[in-house]
């Protein structure tokens, strides 16, 4: 892209994270930072920001005949609302999705979060004039109030991924130091590997594959709340102690029967 030097796919990469996977734009960065894509918070928001900008793009003939299907199919159209504020001070990036086809309707930047303000924002996605059977939010009250005076007899819900991230908040912070102490125990590995390395006997072999698979273990990412990292991380763990256990067991047997 022009005047940046992030290509496309992490374009899309921070699209996804953000609307696939209710990411917050400090989160995103950490993500983006793991996978090697080094970034900052202001970077996210700003490729956040250009995302939107080809979406907003695109609400063209096209989006009108994908909503006119969504009707079709469903009786009308789902609309969510969400805002995201970088820093403190910032301008709020406020967004309306259609939610059965994840279709954007608006996407706009807001000094104020005030009801009326958010009101203006959401007429136009009004005045497209496909019926609105239902509104999702992540429970901000302007948001909740805008919606309420606009579309008094739509039915209203509290979003279930973050109402599930709210109350699994607790969870996941002890699934996460459960995650950095699994992978703490685990950095003795680059030891073993450099002993096998140019060791080309049957033990060492073996030796090796389980390295990889304790390898993998350091990639697991889950997908919290409902897919936890650390306890994924443990069972795997687990998985793999019961597996070498088993080998040794083996070997111990096979070393019995040649001394007797």
């Amino acid at each position: 892209m022009k005047h940046t030097s992030y290509g496309f796919d992490v374009l899309a990469l921070v699209g996804q994270l953000r609307f696939k996977y209710h990411m917050t734009i400090g989160e995103i960065t950490e993500e983006l930072n793991r996978r090697g894509v080094v970034t900052s918070e202001r970077n996210s928001q700003r490729l956040y920001e250009r995302y939107l900008t080809l979406l907003r793009a695109s609400v063209t003939d096209h989006v009108k005949t994908i909503l006119k299907q969504v009707v079709q199919d469903n009786g009308g159209i789902m609309i969510s609302m969400d805002g995201v504020q970088p820093e403190k001070g910032n301008e709020t990036l406020y967004v309306i999705r259609e939610i059965f086809s994840g279709t954007i309707l608006a996407a706009q930047n807001l000094k104020s979060s005030s009801a009326e303000e958010l009101k203006k924002m959401i007429l136009p996605v009004i005045e497209l004039g496909f019926p609105i059977i239902g509104i999702v939010t992540d429970g901000q009250q302007s948001i909740r109030m805008a919606m309420e005076s606009l579309l008094p007899d739509v039915p209203y819900q509290y979003c279930q991924y973050h109402y599930l991230k709210d109350i699994a908040k607790p969870v996941v912070d002890l699934d996460r130091k459960l995650k950095t102490g699994i992978k703490k125990s685990l950095r003795g590995i680059r030891e073993i590997e450099r002993k096998i390395e140019n060791d080309s006997s049957a033990e060492a072999e073996v030796a090796k594959d389980y390295v990889a698979a304790i390898r993998s273990l350091l990639l697991e990412d889950g997908n919290p709340p409902l897919d936890l990292p650390g306890i994924r991380i443990y069972e795997n763990a687990q998985a793999i102690q019961a597996s070498l256990q088993r080998c040794l067991d083996k070997k111990g047997d096979s070393f019995a029967e040649k001394r007797y």
